[in-house]
């Protein structure tokens, strides 16, 4: 879960004590199982998926290993000799992925990369969900509130003009007595009797 810390509240096993309950960004959850977790939400929209590259990769990487960084063309179209509906899942990660929304996709299966946001594709493939937070949200109301809407001069921008200059401090050296006072002795170990 991106921007926030949270506590792990309960299992499938049941609530954790409060007193073992632990904070955490991330929390690996197998097949079939459960978490439940508790945190103090900040306003805004937040990223929560799963870091699992088979995850991402599994509707169309027919048990193929993940092969980010490797040039894949060739690969692929001899790859689908064998396997006519083989897609690579991108040279550099799953953003090159996001240009094919509206593809034919392998029944039971749900588009990867099919969301648009306020500065073009989510990028995000596998199991995605965004966490919308709203301070004035009404209780009870699940309706989908929008895009957040950064309060002014929070959001990076593009700079254009000359870059302002920058003073820097005078360094001013420090006056070191002219001799010292103390003898530095080295050891060099030997032997492990000391282990």
């Amino acid at each position: 879960l991106h921007g926030h810390t949270f506590h792990v509240t309960g299992t499938d096993g049941g609530w954790v004590p409060e007193t073992a309950r632990w904070p955490e960004v991330t929390i690996d959850i197998g097949v079939g199982q459960m978490r439940a977790i508790e945190l103090i939400a900040t306003a805004g929209d937040w990223a929560l998926h799963c870091h699992k590259s088979h995850h991402t990769m599994n509707a169309m990487g027919h048990k193929l290993p993940n092969l980010i960084g490797v040039p894949q063309q060739a690969f692929a179209d001899k790859v689908r000799k064998l396997i006519p509906d083989y897609m690579n899942m991108g040279e550099t990660g799953m953003a090159e992925m996001a240009h094919m929304s509206g593809m034919p996709l392998p029944e039971n299966t749900l588009p990867m990369m099919s969301g648009s946001g306020p500065y073009g594709s989510v990028e995000m493939g596998g199991m995605f969900t965004l966490f919308k937070v709203r301070d004035d949200q009404p209780t009870g109301d699940y309706s989908d509130p929008g895009w957040y809407q950064n309060p002014p001069g929070t959001q990076a921008h593009l700079f254009k003009g000359k870059p302002p200059k920058i003073e820097r401090a005078k360094a001013t050296r420090q006056k070191t007595p002219s001799t010292i006072d103390k003898t530095l002795e080295v050891r060099k170990p030997s032997g492990h009797g000391h282990h």
